[in-house]
């Protein structure tokens, strides 16, 4: 089983999951479902690796994560985020 960190963030009416380990997301009405989406889609990437040897894969950069945080952000401190250690 693999380990990997990921941001969750409420956008609208729906929480988001970012890996930082691969870029990718999920989204859900709850921070759970967010999460099983992002599960579904490292498996998905998973797979997709070990079948093409030339899938891109890297970390998030602080680029992308600042821009990921502050998207639809009027007050960032009354902005709701969470970091999470999750097994997939």
């Amino acid at each position: 089983m693999d380990f990997y960190a990921i941001v969750l963030r409420k956008s609208g009416d729906y929480w988001v999951a970012l890996c930082l380990e691969n870029g990718l997301v999920g989204q859900g009405e709850t921070r759970e479902k967010a999460i099983e989406k992002l599960k579904s889609a490292v498996d998905s990437f998973k797979n997709a690796r070990e079948a093409e040897t030339d899938v891109y894969n890297a970390p998030v950069s602080i680029k992308d994560l600042h821009e990921f945080l502050m998207m639809e952000v009027q007050d960032p401190i009354s902005q709701p985020f969470e970091l999470r250690a999750v097994h997939a």
